[in-house]
């Protein structure tokens, strides 16, 4: 364990954890950045699957259209 970390002999006596509870959406987060969703978009995009494909494709779609040469 790295030194930077308090052992539990640095935890302050008046800090009170009894009733402290875990974040329940912490355990969402290990798996990268959570992105919150507007409703009328969540009626398109019911799940991560979705979004990642319709990003991927305007990804694509940018990409393809950069690549065009300019018109004259």
């Amino acid at each position: 364990m790295s030194e930077d970390l308090l052992d539990e002999d640095d935890m302050r006596e008046e800090y009170d954890f009894k009733h402290a509870i875990r974040n329940p959406y912490a355990r969402l987060a290990r798996n990268g950045p959570l992105v919150r969703l507007e409703p009328d978009v969540l009626e398109v995009f019911p799940d991560s699957q979705a979004v990642n494909e319709a990003l991927r494709l305007l990804i694509k779609a940018a990409k393809d259209a950069q690549a065009l040469p300019k018109a004259s």
